[in-house]
């Protein structure tokens, strides 16, 4: 079977010769290995046309990652897309496992192992699922993995009209999001076989947080929305993303401390807002009780 492997790069010398190796290393399929430079001035291209014929090589401006990948699944023709970031890479058995492992699908999802470097030291640790909760709140509560842990039906995506090329952030999970939407079959594959790396702290939903909680909370309303009106809305959905929401006020007032004030009161009145899991032990939830979110954050800085 054809799979089109889709590698966005832009400056990514120091890892594109391994992504490339994976894709073309994959066991079991007929690898379409199509690569689109962004515009890279690092030597990223060289090290790319050192394949030759063996990849798909497309150049021109950056333009920015979804571009990218819209551009090399269009270019393709295989029957199932797989997306790898160029720093990211595959073990060799990871599209013919999800393939065997997960027949039926629209899109297939799995663990992927997160590798983080830090000077000369890795680790490596695998991602979180819970693949025992329906897709709805797996998808609220970060669940599905990140791009590289999903293979897609390119039926699948042509329906879906690929990636949102100006979506700032949480990339994927918009792509997920309208794949629920539109009620797609996903089917959890157990083996982790991506390697999704973490290596620098510049990434924009590293640097930017803020933007973060505000796109993320922007698309679970959205969901939550259409499970309301679709008479899906569960309290299991409810209470998942006023625990994602609590979580991220705690993480925004990391930065900036009134506009987490703001942000926890106004999804106290409108929207779920519940003080759970592990961003909320008991101390901090009896002095939030007492004194507020702004107090109870003040004390819990001052005895970090």
């Amino acid at each position: 079977m054809k799979v089109t492997i889709c590698i966005p790069c832009h400056n990514a010398a120091a890892w594109v010769r391994q992504a490339i190796q994976s894709a073309l290393g994959q066991t079991d399929i007929q690898p379409e290995v199509i690569i689109v430079d962004d515009g890279s001035t690092d030597g990223s291209t060289d090290i790319i046309r050192e394949f030759g014929d063996r990849v798909t090589l497309l150049t021109g401006p950056k333009r920015g990652a979804t571009h990218a990948r819209n551009l090399a699944w269009q270019h393709g023709t295989g029957e199932w897309v797989q997306f790898l970031d160029a720093d990211d890479y595959l073990e060799p058995h990871k599209i013919a496992t999800q393939l065997r492992e997960a027949p039926d699908a629209e899109v297939i999802y799995s663990p992927v192992w997160i590798e983080t470097t830090t000077g000369t030291h890795t680790t490596r640790e695998l991602s979180h699922t819970a693949p025992a909760e329906d897709i709805y709140t797996q998808w609220i509560t970060w669940r599905i993995p990140q791009t590289g842990g999903a293979l897609w039906k390119r039926t699948t995506l042509e329906t879906l009209g690929g990636w949102k090329e100006d979506q700032p952030c949480c990339q994927e999970h918009e792509l997920y999001l309208r794949a629920i939407l539109a009620q797609k079959r996903f089917v959890f594959a157990s083996t982790p076989a991506a390697i999704y790396r973490i290596w620098s702290e510049e990434t924009l939903c590293r640097k930017d947080p803020r933007l973060v909680a505000r796109v993320r909370t922007s698309l679970i309303d959205t969901l939550l929305d259409w499970l309301r009106q679709n008479h899906k809305l569960t309290p299991a959905h409810t209470a998942a993303a006023g625990q994602v929401f609590f979580e991220q006020a705690r993480t925004w007032a990391r930065y900036n401390l009134p506009e987490a004030a703001a942000y926890s009161a106004e999804r106290n009145a409108h929207g779920p807002y519940q003080i759970t899991g592990p961003a909320a032990p008991r101390t901090y939830r009896l002095i939030h009780k007492l004194l507020g979110f702004t107090a109870a954050e003040k004390i819990a800085n001052f005895l970090r």
